[in-house]
């Protein structure tokens, strides 16, 4: 592609899609803190918030964010315009919360237990939930953004495979519920709702990280220079489904030794079946319960865990030269003793100087967002889908 300079318009253009992304981080900003997170003069933040102030994208507030001199108010993005249901769907629940037009949170965070036994079954559940939001708020005009389990098409909305689902077939979730709702749908992965929840509600995130989201199953999500990472057939982040175990058990997937099938909630439940298979299928929570109490084989399961995930990851990461990592899902639970075994994997990379001059390596962390502001995460979807706010 031939190189193309940037005149005084792209110029415009790009701060302009700067100042609308840092109002997506901070929700309220003066001038002078816009100047100062952007890295421009006062005069020239000043016309660049009269041109978004002109085209409508952001509004003026007589809200003071800055005790320095005389202030003329802040800036924020505008109030009016339809509101975002954000849903992490499973076919045994939905996790709920909703947000405004400035995707600030509305009501609490919700989870609700379903038993979805066939497609129609699961589009209904997401129904009925969206059209009891409408009820408690029935001025306001609610489209919708769903996280799924499995793999995703977010271009057509088509949840491809869902692995908990009774059913194998492909699911056209965003056409049928447009269709029946008459709202906006906008779906992708969950872990991809991990990664959004990080890029835009975590100010410590890098321009490049990961998030990792061990439980039933095992999925990533990568941002590389500040985009999510999808790949030409949106199947990037199946780090679950990297061979760890050569002629392994066999996976989900079909093929054998999985990362899934020696590191996941699902492969311990399976443990615990082959070690007692007349006693009746322990939980997922029963068995981080036993982990707690100190089972000695379900300590000794999660160590081989840790160390399989630490592996899996220090490939990954070689191949990618991404130093920031988020721990997500239910087995976060087994606690820092499991972590450091995963860092003890990955620490060190021989394509990083640094390791020479630091002791914690890899910067491998719990991810600190609470559950309501993960779901939030898929709201940002509409965000990233208009090419001004991003």
């Amino acid at each position: 592609m031939k190189p193309v300079g940037l005149n005084n318009f792209h110029v415009r253009k790009h701060n302009k899609a700067v100042f609308i992304d840092l109002m997506w981080r901070h929700k309220q900003l003066s001038k002078s803190q816009l100047a100062q997170l952007s890295g421009l003069t006062i005069p020239a933040a000043s016309k660049i918030l009269q041109a978004l102030l002109d085209e409508g994208k952001l509004q003026h507030s007589h809200a003071v964010m800055s005790t320095r001199g005389n202030s003329n108010g802040s800036f924020q993005l505008p109030s009016e315009g339809p509101w975002t249901l954000c849903l992490c769907v499973k076919p045994t629940s939905i996790e709920r919360q909703l947000a405004d037009a400035q995707l600030v949170p509305q009501g609490d965070y919700q989870q609700t237990t379903i038993n979805a036994e066939t497609p129609e079954a699961l589009l209904n559940e997401i129904e009925a939930v969206w059209r009891q939001t409408c009820k408690q708020w029935p001025k306001r005009r609610i489209n919708l953004a769903l996280a799924v389990h499995g793999q995703v098409d977010p271009v057509t909305g088509v949840s491809q495979h869902m692995p908990q689902a009774a059913w194998k077939t492909p699911l056209q979730m965003k056409f049928l519920l447009e269709e029946k709702l008459g709202v906006e749908v906008r779906v992708d992965n969950d872990c991809v709702m991990l990664a959004l929840a990080e890029k835009w509600l975590n100010r410590n995130a890098l321009s490049e990280f990961c998030v990792i989201n061990v439980d039933y199953g095992i999925g990533s999500s990568f941002v590389i220079n500040g985009e999510i990472f999808r790949g030409n057939l949106y199947g990037s982040g199946q780090i679950g489904h990297t061979i760890i175990v050569p002629n392994g058990l066999r996976c989900s997937c079909g093929r054998q030794g999985c990362l899934e099938t020696v590191a996941s909630l699902s492969a311990l439940k399976q443990a615990a079946h082959q070690r007692a298979p007349q006693a009746a299928q322990p939980s997922s929570k029963q068995l981080l319960a036993a982990w707690q109490a100190g089972e000695p084989w379900i300590v000794a399961w999660a160590q081989r865990a840790a160390e399989a995930i630490g592996m899996s990851l220090y490939n990954f990461l070689n191949t990618l030269n991404i130093n920031q990592i988020w721990l997500y899902g239910r087995s976060c639970t087994f606690g820092e003793n499991w972590l450091h075994s995963i860092v003890q994997q990955i620490d060190f990379n021989p394509f990083d100087p640094r390791d020479a001059l630091k002791s914690k390596g890899t910067n491998v962390h719990f991810g600190q967002l609470d559950r309501a502001r993960q779901v939030l995460g898929i709201g940002y979807l509409y965000v990233e889908a208009d090419p001004s706010a991003a």
